[in-house]
């Protein structure tokens, strides 16, 4: 097979991947209320993400001493946030040495080792949340569920078959998978509507529909309501390191929206100055 054919199969499969990909259904999510001017939801989300995440997942393009915007201060940071270290060999023998402000997010766990025990090494957490978006990660920390079928023991309605355990299961406690056959695709949308969360709608083999529902099995330390605030705290924070300098950047974009507009009137008192005599 020569180059050009090669590249040409390669597209092909490609745009086959994508096409299967846009034509799988999507399950309804709940919104997501973010606010990256919320700095102590910011705070409580750094928490849990150094408590939960930053245990397998890395965040190598952001610093700790970043997160002094969050109102934080070096030795606070230090002493909370900073949970990892290395070990290095010096004259005095094998020496952990903990990691400093103003290192990088990083996990001790090798990639190799990753790679052994979850079949691929966790991705990066750093631009998660433009990649993702902000509401399908926060539909994603809602959607684990129990599947004994599964390596980990673990699934989840929004990324089908997937391989990461579910971290905050203490927090939120157990689900189980509530599937609901219907012979209509009216009825089985009416029912994902009526289920006012997450809900996915799936035709079968057969042309039925089944509406698959998450209902709680085991509770956890944690309501309901206070561990989805907790997620909306741990993806405001992913959201933050995603683009820690974002309100910023409105803000200054709103001074230069608003320079602009004095200029805009200064130019057209000039433009009116200039053309009077001729009109």
């Amino acid at each position: 097979m020569n180059k050009t054919a090669l590249i040409l199969a390669a597209a092909l499969a490609v745009l086959a991947g994508v096409a299967h990909a846009a034509g799988a259904p999507a399950p309804r999510m709940e919104s997501a209320s973010i606010d990256p001017r919320d700095v102590p939801s910011l705070q409580r989300g750094a928490r849990t993400f150094v408590n939960y995440c930053l245990n397998c997942h890395s965040a190598k393009y952001m610093r700790y001493n970043r997160l002094a915007d969050l109102g934080l201060g070096d030795q606070q940071i230090a002493d909370n946030l900073v949970l990892t270290g290395r070990f290095e060999a010096t004259d005095a023998g094998v020496q952990y040495v903990p990691t400093k402000t103003g290192e990088t997010m990083q996990v001790a766990m090798r990639p190799e080792d990753a790679k052994a025990w979850f079949g691929a090494p966790p991705p990066d957490l750093s631009v998660q949340a433009r990649v993702r978006g902000e509401r399908w990660l926060y539909n994603y920390f809602l959607a684990f569920y129990r599947d004994e079928r599964s390596a980990t023991g673990w699934n989840n309605l929004v990324f089908a078959n997937v391989g990461m355990p579910h971290a905050l299961w203490e927090l939120q406690g157990t689900q189980k998978l509530v599937a609901t056959s219907f012979d209509k695709a009216s009825d089985a949308n009416a029912a994902a509507i009526a289920a006012k969360g997450l809900a996915l709608v799936e035709p079968t083999p057969d042309h039925r529909f089944v509406v698959k529902t998450l209902a709680p099995d085991v509770p956890g330390t944690m309501s309901p309501a206070e561990y989805r605030r907790a997620i909306g705290d741990l993806v405001n924070f992913m959201a933050y390191v995603a683009e820690p300098a974002k309100v910023q950047r409105t803000r200054l974009g709103l001074v230069v929206l608003m320079f602009l507009g004095v200029l805009f009137v200064l130019a057209y008192w000039l433009k009116r100055e200039y053309w009077k005599d001729v009109h």
